[in-house]
């Protein structure tokens, strides 16, 4: 890995509607920005542009809600068609309080609402709500193969999202898809600067990128919803986002 990288935000990408060519947008806004990708280059891409140009909003007056999510809905002080939405999207309940519904979404994430967010998207034709892609992973791969194939550079690709984490304030972020990215980082058996021989570390790159292209992109009003990474081996990696959710079986706090 080199000891430094850049991070260029790419502000030149209009609000994206359903059924937008994404990889067209990219590869518009990096020449807007002055920017040929090289090889190792990683562009990580916010969730909401993924989701909207896949068609993933959803209109809640369209959402007929269940008996099991007006119940939930009264015991969390939440819309029923939201937390509709929230069942439809996860595979299990984990924890609820008044504001909050944690799951496990059907990708095998554990968060907030299923990752369903009603900010920074269009409500002119009634409220609406949007979910996370279908398959992030997959979104990833074929923007990888779209870009590749415009500029003949190996390049990776992060779809990203912001979470909380347990016993800490604030969000970061973290990768919920990825294709050509090194996710995990397995250094278990190598030594430390002593010689000790480590036991158990393993470091989550994917997520650690999507950490670091937050903080040009931004979560709110900024409206830099994609940045380019420079300066990591992107070591062509067959490995995805979803190589890093910890299975059911290793969860110590069910």
């Amino acid at each position: 890995m080199k000891s430094s990288l850049t991070i260029h935000p790419l502000k030149n990408i209009p609000l994206i509607e359903a059924g937008d060519n994404l990889a067209d947008l990219i590869v518009e806004a990096l020449r807007d920005a002055g920017i040929e990708p090289v090889d190792g280059d990683i562009l990580v891409l916010a969730q909401k542009i993924v989701s909207k140009a896949e068609g993933r909003q959803v209109l809640l007056a369209a959402i007929d809600p269940s008996a099991k999510a007006v119940k939930l809905a009264r015991e969390t002080d939440k819309d029923p068609r939201l937390v509709e939405l929230i069942l439809r999207e996860s595979s299990a309940v984990i924890r609820t309080a008044p504001g909050v519904i944690i799951v496990r979404h059907r990708l095998g994430i554990v968060s907030a609402n299923a990752g369903i967010d009603q900010s920074n998207i269009n409500h002119a034709k009634g409220e609406s709500a949007l979910l996370l892609p279908e398959n992030p992973d997959r979104s990833a791969l074929r923007l990888r193969e779209a870009l590749q194939q415009e500029f003949g550079k190996n390049l990776g690709v992060i779809v990203s999202d912001s979470m909380n984490r347990p016993w800490r304030l604030g969000t970061v972020g973290y990768a919920i898809g990825s294709a050509g990215v090194t996710v995990l980082e397995d250094r278990r058996g190598d030594t430390d600067i002593f010689g000790r021989e480590l036991q158990v570390t393993m470091s989550n790159l994917a997520d650690a990128i999507a950490t670091a292209a937050m903080l040009v992109m931004g979560e709110t009003s900024e409206r830099v919803p994609a940045a380019l990474v420079r300066g990591l081996s992107v070591a062509d990696s067959t490995q995805a986002a979803r190589d890093s959710i910890r299975p059911v079986a290793e969860d110590l706090f069910l």
